[in-house]
């Protein structure tokens, strides 16, 4: 990931690898903060990682290091058109849109990191740079 970007979005497993400690995630976000990339997430993220086997300091001392955004009406209904648009629809692909509505509405250029990098090329229409994880 050697070009620099403003921002870079965590979808729920860049989210839980890098509470998780994967080596591979935790280099690409050492990467982008060094470059000076704000790390961000949807707030559906949080809800998605969360389980009873989860580090709890660990969630909240990585969620303290990114900006957390909200899912408003107005985002939703923005994810909701995504969707349609795409022609997808249901709860599996409903958190990714509001994750892609997020990316889309960040300060360019984005990454975006993701283990679902096909639906996620759809849903941001190729205006935001896909990082498959």
């Amino acid at each position: 990931m050697t070009r620099p970007y403003e921002t870079a979005v965590l979808d729920s497993q860049g989210l839980s690898g890098w509470v998780d400690g994967d080596r591979k995630i935790t280099a690409m976000l050492k990467e982008l903060n060094d470059t000076g990339s704000e790390i961000v997430i949807s707030a559906n993220t949080i809800v998605e990682v969360t389980h009873e086997r989860i580090r709890l300091p660990r969630l909240e001392w990585a969620l303290s290091r990114m900006k957390i955004e909200p899912v408003t009406e107005r985002a939703a209904k923005a994810a909701a058109q995504l969707l349609k648009k795409v022609r997808l629809h249901g709860h599996k692909h409903a958190i990714d849109s509001t994750v892609a509505e997020v990316a889309l509405r960040q300060p360019g250029p984005v990454a975006l990191l993701t283990s679902d990098p096909d639906d996620m090329r759809r849903l941001c229409e190729g205006r935001v740079h896909i990082v498959p994880l």
